[in-house]
C-alpha cells in the first residue's frame, strides 16, 4: 500500500510563513517512503556531476575576467551588477548551476510512479526558485543600493508593506487603489436582468443596429470574477462580441459567503441552465449559442449533458475556452491533489463550509512563483516599493470564495477520479452524464503554454463530445492566450488540423495564422448565429426586467 502524500504545510521561507500555502518542502517530500528512490541512473548522475564540476571552474574563470557560458535572459538578474560585479556574478552563476544540477539529480532518480517523479521535480523547482539570491536582502545588489541611497527608508517602507500584506493575508501584486469595478474595469453598458442565489445574469447593450437572432450566453469560471472578459474597452471580449452583432449575456457568479456554505455542484449547473433559459426567453429565440471558459466550460458542458438527459434542446452551439473535460493530465494543479488532500477537504468543508478565495488565489500564484510571488516579495519588501497598477493583476487579486460541498465534489469527481469523461459514471441533477450525447457543434480553444489546462487535455474534448468540433490552438497561456484582442494583432493560432486520437498529430497538420483567434471564432460563430434582426431597444423584457445596472452587486463583493 502506497503512503499517501502529506497534506501541504506552510511555506518554509520566512517571508511567506504567515501566508496560507499549499507548498510542501523538499525535506518533507523525501521523508515519505513513496519518494525514496527505487534506483538511481548512476551514469546519468556521474555525467551531471562532471558538468557541475566544469561549471564551477567556469564560474571561477568568469570571476577573474574570463567570459563565462552564455545564459538565457533571466529577469531576476536583469540589473548590471549581476554581470559586472565579480561577487554577484559568481553568486548568480553558482545558483543557476546548482539549480540545473538539482534538476538533473531529480531526473536521475527512478521512482515507481511517474506522477511521483513529476511532483518531486515540481516541488524541487519551487524550493530552488525560493532560494534565488535575488530573493534575499543580503544578496540582492539593487535592494542594498536602494537601502544605502535612501538611508534605510526603503527598508522601513518594505517592512510597512510586509505588515500590511500580512494583515490582508496576501502578497500585493498590483496597486488596487487604481481600479474600481464598474468604474475602471467591467465598464460595458448593460443591466442585471435576473438573479438567484448563485449568480446574476447580465445583458449587455447592443453595439450594432442589427443583431443575430440567437443570443450569446457566456459562462465564466466561478473561481474568478467574470470581468476578466470585460477589463477595459480595448481588451474586452464582451465588447468585441457585442460589436460582432450579438446580444450578449454573462453569468456573474456570486462570491460565496456563509449562507452558501451548503451549495453544491448541482446548484451551479442549475444556475447555468437558468441562465440559458432566461437568455433564450429575453432573446425570443428557440436556441442560444453558449460559451464557457475554464471551470465555466466544465459547468456549461455539464449543463448541456443534463439538458440532453431531460430532453431539452436550447443550445445551438458551444464554445469551450481552455476547458478540461478529461482530467487524465490535470496540469500543474495536479501536483497539489491526491487522496489525502481531497479527503482532508471533504472532512473539513465537504459537508458545509467555505473555501477561502485568498487561499485559492495563492495556490494559483505558486504555480508561477517567478511571475506572481518572488518579483513582488523583492519589490514590496526588499525595495520598499509599491507594485504598479495593472488591470489584469487587479482582477487576479480580486479573489472569490467557493462553497465547500461544491469544491470538494469537484476535486473528487473531476481531478481525482476523472469521472466526467466516463460514460454514465457521474450523476448530476438526478441524471447520468454521457458527454457523447451532446451533439451540438463545438468550438474548442486551447492555449499552447497553458499550465492549468494542458492543451493536449483540452484537445481530448474533441473525442468526447458527440457533435462536430473545431479545435484551435492559441499561443501564450491560460489568460493571455484567451484575452488577445483582435485589434492588437498579437500572437497567433493554429487551426484546421486533421482530428484524430492524438493531439500532436493534429498540430503537425494544422495551419499557423498570425493574430488573434477572436476573428476566427467570430467567423465560425456567425454560421450558428441565426438570421439578423433589429437590435432590441430595451434590455430585459416584461418578465425579466432590469434589476440594476451592470456590473451588478454580486461582482463587487470582495473577500475579506
Amino acid at each position: 500500500m502506497r503512503t499517501p502524500m502529506p497534506v501541504p504545510t506552510p511555506h518554509a521561507n520566512p517571508l511567506l510563513s504567515g501566508f496560507p500555502s499549499p507548498l510542501t518542502t523538499l525535506a518533507e517530500l523525501f521523508a515519505y517512503p513513496r519518494y525514496l528512490p527505487s534506483s538511481i541512473d548512476m551514469p546519468r548522475l556521474m555525467q551531471s556531476g562532471l558538468r557541475h564540476l566544469e561549471g564551477q571552474f567556469s564560474i571561477l574563470a568568469s570571476a577573474f575576467g574570463q567570459a563565462g557560458a552564455d545564459q538565457k535572459p533571466d529577469r531576476r538578474f536583469a540589473v548590471k551588477d549581476w554581470d559586472e560585479n565579480p561577487w554577484y556574478r559568481m553568486l548568480k552563476e553558482g545558483y543557476l548551476l546548482n539549480a540545473k544540477t538539482l534538476a538533473e539529480l531529480a531526473e536521475s532518480i527512478h521512482l515507481d510512479d511517474d506522477d511521483d517523479k513529476s511532483k518531486l521535480s515540481f516541488f524541487l523547482g519551487q524550493l530552488v526558485d525560493a532560494m534565488s539570491p535575488s530573493n534575499f536582502l543580503a544578496t540582492n545588489p539593487e535592494a542594498i543600493r536602494l537601502a544605502l541611497e535612501t538611508n534605510g527608508e526603503s527598508l522601513l517602507n518594505g517592512f510597512a508593506n510586509y505588515v500590511e500584506d500580512m494583515r490582508q493575508r496576501r502578497i500585493a501584486i498590483t496597486d488596487e487603489s487604481a481600479f474600481e469595478v464598474g468604474r475602471d474595469v467591467a465598464t460595458s453598458e448593460g443591466a442585471v436582468v435576473f438573479e438567484c442565489d448563485v449568480m446574476q445574469l447580465i445583458q449587455y447593450k447592443p453595439l450594432t443596429s442589427k443583431v443575430m437572432s440567437r443570443p450569446l450566453v457566456i459562462v465564466p469560471p466561478c473561481i474568478n470574477k467574470y470581468y476578466i472578459l470585460d477589463l477595459q474597452p480595448e481588451n474586452s471580449f464582451v465588447r468585441f462580441a457585442c460589436e460582432q452583432g450579438y446580444t450578449v449575456f454573462v453569468t456573474s457568479w456570486r462570491n460565496p459567503q456563509e449562507d452558501m456554505r451548503g451549495t453544491t455542484w448541482d446548484d451551479y449547473v442549475e444556475g447555468v441552465i437558468k441562465a440559458l433559459e432566461v437568455s433564450r426567453a429575453i432573446g425570443g429565440a428557440s436556441q442560444v449559442n453558449a460559451l464557457g471558459w475554464c471551470v465555466g466550460g466544465t459547468l456549461l458542458t455539464s449543463a448541456l449533458a443534463v439538458q440532453e438527459a431531460r430532453g431539452e434542446d436550447m443550445v445551438a452551439s458551444m464554445t469551450l475556452l481552455t476547458t478540461m473535460l478529461d482530467f487524465t493530465d490535470p496540469g500543474d494543479l495536479g501536483f497539489f491533489l491526491d487522496e489525502a488532500t481531497v479527503v482532508a477537504r471533504e472532512q473539513s468543508i465537504g459537508n458545509g463550509g467555505i473555501y477561502s478565495g485568498k487561499e485559492l488565489a495563492f495556490v494559483f500564484q505558486t504555480l508561477r512563483p517567478n511571475d506572481l510571488i518572488w518579483p513582488y516579495v523583492v519589490t514590496n519588501y526588499l525595495k520598499g516599493k509599491s507594485p504598479a497598477a495593472f488591470d489584469l493583476l487587479y482582477w487576479n487579486a480580486d479573489a472569490t470564495n467557493l462553497p465547500g460541498p461544491m469544491y470538494a465534489w469537484y476535486l473528487r469527481n473531476m481531478y481525482l477520479e476523472n469521472r466526467l469523461c466516463k460514460r454514465d459514471e457521474l450523476s448530476m441533477c438526478g441524471h447520468s452524464i454521457d458527454l457523447s450525447k451532446i451533439k451540438v457543434p463545438s468550438y474548442i480553444l486551447a492555449t499552447k503554454e497553458d499550465h492549468i489546462v494542458p492543451w493536449q487535455s483540452a484537445y481530448r474534448s474533441t473525442q468526447l463530445l458527440g457533435g462536430d468540433s473545431e479545435f484551435v490552438l492559441g499561443e501564450s497561456g491560460h489568460i493571455a492566450g484567451v484575452i488577445n484582442p483582435a485589434s492588437k494583432q498579437k500572437r497567433g493560432y493554429w487551426s484546421a488540423g486533421a482530428q484524430g486520437d492524438h493531439a500532436e498529430d493534429w498540430l503537425a497538420s494544422a495551419q499557423s495564422t498570425p493574430g488573434s483567434w477572436w476573428t476566427h471564432w467570430s467567423a465560425w460563430l456567425k454560421r450558428h448565429g441565426g438570421k439578423q434582426k433589429a437590435a432590441p431597444a430595451n434590455l430585459g423584457d416584461s418578465r425579466f426586467q432590469p434589476i440594476e445596472p451592470a456590473p451588478g452587486r454580486y461582482v463587487k463583493v470582495r473577500v475579506e
